[in-house]
């Protein structure tokens, strides 16, 4: 089974030195979570950010996603 992690991100300070991340919910189906954009999208604070700060990813359940480790060996 899939399920979609809806967050927002943006960027701030002087320099864009920080960021800031919400977790906004998990849907199943992603269309689920593509209505949920809209509806953040109207909300104060979120209203005043682009589309591209809403960001929707697929994570299969039951599967570990770090099977490799932490740091990439290259």
């Amino acid at each position: 089974m899939k399920v979609y992690l809806l967050e927002h991100a943006y960027e701030y300070g002087k320099e864009s030195e920080h960021t800031e991340v919400k977790t906004l919910g998990i849907y199943e189906p992603r269309e689920l979570a593509q209505k949920a954009v809209e509806q953040y999208k109207k909300l104060p604070g979120f209203c005043d950010y682009s589309d591209e700060c809403f960001f929707i990813n697929g994570f299969e359940l039951n599967i570990g996603h770090w099977c490799k480790g932490f740091i990439d060996a290259d």
